[in-house]
């Protein structure tokens, strides 16, 4: 990674274009989780101590370029004052030369948050013209926004090519120093958790962890797809049954590696995913038709608790079980307690990420003791996987030609 921190900048007095990631879910009351809020204001707050005016860039929802009035990014004015501990000025416009004005007129120490990107057209259609405008927002345009990279858009792309000058953010880094410790120089032994509903966006992660990582541990749609793809009985189970081939890809991948890929011995099964369901633990092969794979089972819990224990590095992506409706939360939470503990003891670096992953460790109340947890969903995933970031690659070409 060669990018230049903006910590290292004197930004005394500096206006700084901040591309935040400030997308947090609605709620009819409000705001829900305001993790991302939080963190962002964590990065900012020691910035703004030294003088520095800050103008805050983000989008929220998906308004398609049209003026949606509930997705106004002034709903998010009340809780990233109270996280930044300071009054924010909110304009009703992020390009052209109001908003320009309303930046320049900004006191060292002041915060200008500006409407959502994505009412304007040109955001999701990285067009050049906007790019240039949102620049000249700041004396420095900082991407502070790892979790949106993944997208070409003009506040993440073209912004940063017509800056002059260009830095990434305290959390951009942070996201990045963790993810490149947990994948690129991992302690070993090492250890993957990769749980979630879906493999097809983690097809091209097992392909690239097989050759990095010395074990994955596999739960929910993922190990029901491996089974399935070994000829075992899933019942009525989710399956992406088309995706046999790539599985048995993935496994000769992993083996000619040396990298272990561990599914569940046994499971927790129910007719249905209703918290008041009958459920009941089987051994692998043991899954009647009629029913459905809603959890790993204790022996896997323990089984996978002690591979866990013994880990240097553990990275994880996606729960193991459907974490959303109790008693079907029990594998995921025993598994994040473990990790939790583990990196508390300073045993181990944990680093986890995804939407799903960041819900479910939170819910178990144990998001605070993981080295770190990534609020990069997409991001996460074409990160692990190896794909270009069209943010990232923007910043270091950016670098390059300085």
């Amino acid at each position: 990674m060669t990018l230049t921190p903006l910590t290292s900048w004197d930004v005394s007095g500096a206006r700084l274009a901040v591309r935040a990631d400030l997308n947090v879910p609605l709620i009819h009351e409000g705001l829900g989780d305001t993790t991302r809020i939080a963190r962002f204001a964590e990065g900012m707050k020691p910035l703004l101590d030294q003088g520095a005016r800050i103008v805050v860039l983000t989008h929220l929802g998906r308004p398609e370029g049209e003026l949606t009035p509930h997705l106004t990014t002034e709903r998010l004015k009340p809780a990233l004052e109270a996280a930044l501990q300071r009054p924010v000025i909110f304009n009703d416009t992020c390009a052209g030369p109001i908003v320009e004005r309303a930046s320049e007129l900004l006191e060292p120490g002041q915060v200008l948050l500006c409407e959502n990107l994505r009412f304007e057209r040109g955001e999701e259609q990285n067009d050049p013209m906007l790019g240039a405008q949102l620049a000249k927002l700041g004396d420095i345009y900082v991407n502070d926004a790892f979790s949106c990279c993944h997208r070409a858009h003009a506040s993440t792309t073209s912004a940063v090519l017509a800056a002059e000058t260009v830095a990434a953010g305290p959390l951009f880094m942070k996201e990045m120093t963790a993810l490149e410790s947990a994948l690129d120089e991992p302690q070993y032994p090492s250890v993957a958790v990769i749980g979630g509903g879906s493999i097809a966006p983690r097809l091209g992660v097992l392909k690239r962890l097989a050759p990095k990582i010395d074990t994955i541990l596999l739960g929910g749609g993922l190990a029901n797809a491996f089974l399935f793809a070994r000829g075992y009985s899933i019942g009525r189970s989710f399956v992406e049954r088309e995706y046999a081939e790539d599985i048995l890809e993935i496994s000769a991948l992993a083996m000619v590696a040396g990298c272990e890929i561990v599914t569940p011995k046994d499971f927790i099964v129910a007719s249905n995913q209703r918290s008041d369901v009958k459920s009941y633990p089987v051994p692998l092969g043991g899954i009647r038709a009629n029913r459905r794979i809603l959890d790993i089972g204790p022996e896997t819990v323990a089984h996978y608790q002690d591979i866990l224990r013994g880990a240097r590095t553990i990275l994880w992506n996606g729960p193991v079980g459907t974490y959303e409706t109790p008693p079907f939360n029990a594998g995921t939470n025993a598994l994040a307690k473990t990790v939790a503990e583990h990196s508390r003891a300073g045993l181990c670096v944990s680093v986890a990420g995804g939407a799903d992953t960041m819900a479910a460790l939170n819910a178990a109340g144990v998001m605070k003791d993981f080295t770190h947890v990534s609020t990069a969903g997409g991001a996460f995933l074409d990160w692990l996987e190896g794909r270009t970031l069209p943010g990232l690659a923007a910043l270091e070409r950016k670098e390059h030609a300085a």
